[in-house]
């Protein structure tokens, strides 16, 4: 077990984290496949992922989700209440479209593409989890995934996931996810996991 420390301890992200919180997501995505895709030019890719993330933090998840952070990590999550309003306006899907520039088709049909195959029952929703790779074995991705989880199971909910990055599939399921449909998305893009995670009586470890 990775031993907790102050540097990796989960705390509430504010407003005030914001420029942590798009610096640090924005290095967590830099190789994830689909925000490649959506930023395939590799000498702006950061910048744009830093501009998208403060986009959807401020915009949304902020003020809908239950964010955390560490010292090198942080955490999107939405509890089943909260859903509905978590779901971008007009206003914040304009500004999100106007980073992505000539992807933003592409970023429709596929948000349209995983709504389609999202989860008809009551669940947390894990929207966004990454650490700085600077920071990455230190425990800090794990401590937000256990702490999101507890509350998941405090509610005897399951939680539900997408992921487009093959290597991090063995790291959910070793935390009780199971893989749920394989979604080849629109347009020659990615292939996104969807993931299900069955409330636990008893913390994971």
């Amino acid at each position: 077990m990775t031993r907790m420390s102050i540097a990796n301890m989960p705390q509430a992200a504010t407003i005030d984290d914001a420029a942590f919180i798009s610096r640090t997501l924005a290095r967590a995505f830099e190789d994830d496949p689909m925000m490649r895709w959506f930023f395939p030019d590799d000498a702006r890719r950061e910048a744009g992922l830093s501009r998208y993330y403060t986009t959807l933090f401020t915009r949304q998840y902020v003020h809908h989700g239950v964010c955390q952070r560490t010292g090198a990590a942080a955490a999107f999550w939405v509890a089943p209440e909260a859903q509905a309003k978590a779901v971008p306006d007009a206003e914040t899907i304009g500004e999100l479209e106007d980073i992505l520039g000539d992807r933003a088709g592409l970023f429709r049909e596929a948000v349209e593409e995983v709504a389609g195959h999202g989860p008809e029952e009551p669940h947390w929703y894990l929207a966004a989890i990454g650490a700085d790779p600077a920071g990455r074995g230190q425990g800090h991705g794990s401590a937000l995934l256990r702490s999101g989880l507890a509350k998941a199971d405090a509610a005897g909910l399951p939680v539900h996931l997408e992921s487009s990055k093959p290597s991090n599939l063995p790291v959910y399921e070793h935390f009780g996810f199971t893989v749920l449909e394989e979604v080849r998305l629109p347009g020659n893009g990615p292939t996104l996991w969807t993931m299900r995670r069955a409330p636990r009586k008893h913390p994971c470890r």
